[in-house]
């Protein structure tokens, strides 16, 4: 059974999302020491979202209650955050809505702006990283590889990219009312990630052209030097601080990488700049929010840029969650094909048996040639391909445990139930996904 536990902007604050972020990789941790009950995990961490996407291995009701409830004391433990509080700031999806909801996160239809490009990567990202911890399942394999599917349909067939617009074009949107002129604007930027990427390239849509650019990991240079921009030493960043009109952070830093210290030093500074405008894109926070007390400093964070999303333009919204809904629907009818699949084997093997035996006293008789054996393993093939058409449908509509009933009862083959087949069969697609990675 797959298992999402899920808290977004939609459910709980950014504080509690900031510390979620942050002991992401201790949430990984503490989901793989539950092997007993989760066979796999992905947890995808943004900055609007943190979720775990959960494989676990009983599909029953009361086993069910057990697994949400393993799920959130592991996240808790991890997290130092009370369980309490988890339950009312999360949501826990099951089933078959999971491939729903991830292929509309995937998708930018959960983002807190509709649309936005960064959610793709990240969730393509949030795979290969449980790739890499060893905590991928066939089914969860599955899973993500559809969200990318869909994600990559509803761009290239509806309009929803340009209907919202990202994080950073969002917050520079806010910025506008201002700022006098783009092109006299003095920038600091600090980060060298794919947000930055993305933030310098915005800025430079509206004109500007002073940019600089700072890193606490050290990599300003090499950023600075494949942009045509400067770079900014450790030294350096309280003056240029002084000197910029606004400051855009977007780094992965755990710890705050501006302080009100700094800030205040900064105001001091005889050429500093009367008004400064910080973008704080970072979580958790590049900024101590705190600043945004000294005289003319402002600060918009993630919570605040949250709050001035757009509205969705409708058309293009409901053609993609159209085609989610589609996306959705077909694995849900994929994964019901699967409890069919071992009765289908069974009984092509039964077939084929009775055959083959068949075939093998005739000859003995004599009285067989290829042509006939030709033959005849095409009538089989043609006998039993209504069967299988029939049972796949079946199984699409809710009837894959009838499929097993009645080959079991017409030729006692002895198929297990269909949701035991479930995990038999999840068993062996990771066995095989196992081998294949080694």
């Amino acid at each position: 059974m797959l298992l999402c536990f899920s808290s977004s902007h939609r459910t709980a604050d950014f504080d509690l999302l900031e510390r979620l972020e942050l002991h992401a990789p201790a949430v990984k941790a503490a989901l793989s020491e539950h092997s007993e009950i989760i066979s796999g995990s992905v947890v995808l961490a943004t900055c609007n979202r943190f979720e775990a996407y959960l494989d676990v291995d009983e599909p029953l009701t009361a086993a069910r209650a057990v697994s949400v409830e393993t799920v959130i004391q592991a996240v808790s433990s991890a997290t130092g955050i009370d369980a309490d509080e988890l339950r009312d700031s999360s949501t826990v999806i099951c089933d078959h809505g999971v491939a729903e909801h991830l292929f509309a996160v995937s998708s930018g239809l959960e983002s807190v702006v509709v649309g936005e490009g960064e959610i793709a990567g990240q969730v393509r990202r949030a795979l290969e990283g449980a790739r890499a911890f060893g905590t991928v399942t066939s089914e969860l394999e599955r899973l993500f590889q559809g969200a990318s599917r869909t994600s990559r349909g509803v761009k290239n067939r509806t309009g929803i990219t340009t209907a919202g617009r990202s994080m950073v074009r969002l917050a520079l949107d806010l910025a506008e009312s201002r700022v006098t002129d783009w092109s006299q604007t003095r920038v600091l930027l600090v980060g060298t990630g794919a947000y930055a990427g993305a933030s310098l390239a915005a800025l430079r849509d509206r004109g500007v052209t002073d940019v600089r650019v700072f890193s606490p990991s050290g990599r300003a240079a090499k950023f600075a030097l494949s942009h045509d921009i400067l770079p900014v030493l450790a030294g350096e960043l309280v003056d240029v601080l002084a000197q910029s009109d606004i400051v855009v952070t977007c780094s992965a830093a755990t710890d705050p990488i501006l302080t009100r210290g700094q800030l205040a030093g900064a105001l001091e500074m005889p050429d500093a700049v009367e008004r400064r405008l910080i973008i704080d894109l970072g979580l958790p926070r590049n900024v101590d929010p705190t600043v945004a007390e000294l005289p003319g400093t402002e600060l918009l964070d993630l919570e605040t840029i949250s709050r001035h999303a757009p509205l969705e333009e409708l058309n293009a919204t409901e053609d993609a969650r159209l085609i989610v809904g589609e996306a959705a629907a077909e694995f849900a009818a994929q994964s019901a094909e699967q409890l069919v699949t071992p009765a289908l084997v069974a009984l092509r093997k039964h077939v084929f048996d009775v055959l083959d035996a068949e075939i093998e006293r005739a000859r003995g008789r004599g009285d067989s040639s290829d042509e006939t054996e030709t033959a005849l393993r095409h009538l089989a093939g043609v006998l039993l391909h209504t069967p299988s058409v029939r049972a796949r449908e079946l199984a699409r509509d809710g009837d894959a445990q009838a499929v097993v009933d009645a080959a079991n009862a017409l030729f006692g083959l002895g198929v297990p139930d269909a949701q035991a087949q479930a995990g038999r069969l999840r068993a062996v697609g990771d066995a095989a996904a196992d081998s294949a990675a080694s």
